[in-house]
């Protein structure tokens, strides 16, 4: 079996092309009976974020794997494989898990270290759970990721810092007041940069928001959102005395708020201070309005200096998850190994039941005054003796699969109790399946379009 990761992303291609290939939350379980029933699959996720589609499957050979991903993807979304090829990534087996476990821990992620991306993982795992399109192999491969993103946020302070400007915004209030709690906010801007920053504040528990804005409708639109108050720009300026943080953001050429405004604001409050953040480019705040007396005044240099100091400590958060990360997949190697110990096992109970078949049979000949009770009961002691014998080895050679050497001793173990015969069946078998698998591939492959996909996209195996 091998585990494949197919998709593209933010670094891969532009929101011209992600917005191409966005599933609904409404036509997701049906792409997943479509992705289920793509040849070679047998189980697969898909992970569809604003910055982000990718497929994760297991195949039972890689043997055209990337030729079926990409029909699926042409398929469904109804663009030509020629337009979107350039832009998608493929990885197999080791790198392929690498990369499930750096984007559920937020480090393939556009903002380092975010959360979000955890809860989008483990729905989409979930979801693919609920339509049957998983199994052992990604029931375990998940949850494993799932439950190493909570411990690396929970064991590093990767998500304590702030790194976008907005939310260091709010972070840099907290370190004044402490907290939100009861404090009035007064935003001047209804702009992407303001809301960002009042969905902050709001969830940082600030007690009323004032949203101001040189187009009133567009104030009343925001402030609508996160419960606050609009009023227009000449009215805003009749609150500052009244609020206790003051963010502006409104994208005009020259300053919206002057220093004799805010002095003559502090004059009615004089012992209560005023945080000022101004987000503009250019500046909304005059900057000689930092000299009055309790007025902190900050700019978009102060805060992008939070941010990058944020991300340096970020940065070195991660190095110890990718040490985490390593360690997860040790732990996930080892249980594919014991994977190999299935088929042992089965040879092993086949051949005792076997033996135990033929000996009860030889012993019923040689009484057959025995009734058909006397029989049942013989039959059921024995097997129980079998079953007992077998119990201790069985146990042991799982515990053996899954340490150092795990091949050596399944390879000692089927010579101890004679198992090649049975394995070479079984082998046998499955060699006929998927002969015959591959002889309709090399069909279809000859009658299927040229692709032009470079080898090295489809090529990424460790």
């Amino acid at each position: 079996m091998h585990i494949v990761a197919v998709g593209l992303n933010y670094r891969t291609a532009p929101v011209e092309v992600r917005e191409r290939f966005s599933f609904t939350d409404s036509d997701m379980p049906q792409a997943l009976q479509e992705l289920k029933h793509t040849k070679s699959v047998l189980e697969g996720v898909i992970l569809a974020t604003c910055n982000r589609t990718e497929i994760y499957v297991v195949v039972d050979r890689l043997h055209m794997c990337g030729y079926y991903i990409r029909s699926f993807m042409e398929k469904w979304f109804g663009v030509p494989r020629e337009e979107f090829t350039s832009h998608l990534y493929m990885y197999e087996d080791k790198q392929a898990i690498d990369h499930l476990f750096r984007v559920t821990c937020g480090l393939d992620s556009m903002v380092l270290g975010e959360t979000q991306i955890l809860g989008q993982v483990r729905s989409s795992f979930l979801l693919s759970q609920s339509q049957q399109g998983t199994g052992t192999w990604f029931n375990k491969l998940f949850k494993q990721a799932i439950t190493l993103s909570k411990r690396a946020h929970s064991e590093t302070a990767i998500g304590e810092n702030a790194v976008s400007v907005s939310y260091a915004a709010v972070e840099l209030g907290k370190s004044i007041f402490g907290s939100f709690s009861g404090k009035r906010v007064l935003i001047l801007g209804a702009g992407k940069m303001s809301e960002l920053t009042a969905k902050h504040l709001s969830g940082a528990g600030a007690q009323e928001l004032l949203v101001a804005n040189r187009t009133f409708g567009r104030a009343q639109e925001l402030a609508s959102k996160f419960n606050g108050t609009p009023c227009t720009l000449q009215e805003a300026y009749q609150r500052i005395q009244d609020v206790d943080i003051l963010i502006s953001s409104t994208g005009s050429e020259g300053y919206v708020v002057t220093a004799s405004q805010v002095a003559n604001s502090m004059k009615q409050r004089p012992d209560q201070p005023l945080f000022i953040i101004d987000i503009a480019v250019p500046r909304d705040i005059d900057p000689s309005i930092s000299e009055l007396q309790n007025v902190f005044l900050y700019d978009i240099d102060d805060l992008e200096g939070i941010v990058e100091n944020n991300l340096e400590l970020r940065r070195a958060e991660s190095i110890k998850i990718e040490t985490m990360i390593a360690q997860e997949m040790e732990l996930f190697e080892e249980w594919v190994e014991t994977l190999g110990v299935l088929p042992v096992i089965r040879a092993l109970q086949e051949k005792s039941s076997s033996i135990h078949e033929s000996t009860v049979e030889s012993l019923f000949n040689k009484l057959p005054e025995l009734d058909e009770r006397q029989r049942k009961v013989i039959r059921r002691l024995t097997k129980s003796i079998v079953n007992q014998m077998m119990h201790d080895p069985i146990n042991r050679v799982k515990e053996m699969a899954g340490e150092k050497g795990g091949a050596e001793a399944l390879e000692l173990f089927t010579q101890i109790f004679g198992l090649e015969e049975q394995l070479h069946a079984a082998s046998d078998s499955e060699q006929e399946n998927v002969a015959s698998l591959e002889s309709q591939d090399v069909r279809e492959e000859e009658g299927s379009p040229h692709d032009n996909t470079p080898s090295s996209l489809i090529s990424v195996s460790v």
